[in-house]
């Protein structure tokens, strides 16, 4: 491959001196004047130094890119640090997260059974205090139907005695309640 390569190379760089006319060696062939032109040209480029100088450019632009690289490297490394940070950061906060929604369950949790406890004693208040009624309104009723009873009893003692008492006698039973009623109130 290597001379088939170096075979078409020459192929290529002989046929401009083949197609010349007249010796080579002569001021009168173009090719050996571009020839000359060009070796003056190289050695003007040497002497002026133009290849350190290219090289000192590209150097420098290596040099440069090089440093943009170890900068966009160092950039890259502080982002990895802050990303790392943060989720770190995003980590941290959502366990905090988790901790105030668990912690607000159970307070929600406690509130609620609270207030169950709460409506319980107001059933058990409200229950005592209808019983209460109840009973304030059972005693009242006992105590108006014993009224209605005594108030019979006496219209009906009062008939009974009047009916069968005589002057005499009602006369002797005041004197004798009045008595009743003043030894009962001193």
């Amino acid at each position: 491959m290597k001379t088939l390569n170096s075979l078409f190379v020459l192929t290529l760089t002989s046929a401009p001196a083949f197609a010349a006319s007249g010796p080579f060696f002569s001021l009168n062939n173009t090719n050996f004047v571009v020839l000359i032109a060009f070796v003056l040209f190289v050695a003007v480029l040497v002497y002026l130094k133009v290849p350190g100088k290219v090289t000192g450019m590209l150097d420098g632009r290596a040099e440069g890119i090089q440093s943009e690289l170890d900068e966009a490297r160092a950039l890259r490394e502080e982002a990895q640090s802050i990303l790392a940070s943060y989720e770190r950061k995003q980590k941290e906060v959502q366990e905090l997260a988790d901790k105030i929604v668990s912690s607000a369950k159970a307070e929600a949790k406690l509130a609620a059974d609270q207030a169950k406890e709460d409506l319980k004693v107001s059933i058990e208040r409200r229950i005592v205090g209808a019983e209460e009624q109840i009973a304030s309104a059972q005693a009242a009723a006992v105590k108006e139907v014993r009224d209605t009873a005594v108030t019979v009893a006496i219209a009906a003692a009062r008939d009974v005695i009047a009916g069968k008492m005589s002057a005499g006698d009602a006369a002797d039973l005041i004197d004798s309640a009045i008595k009743d009623v003043s030894e009962k109130l001193h």
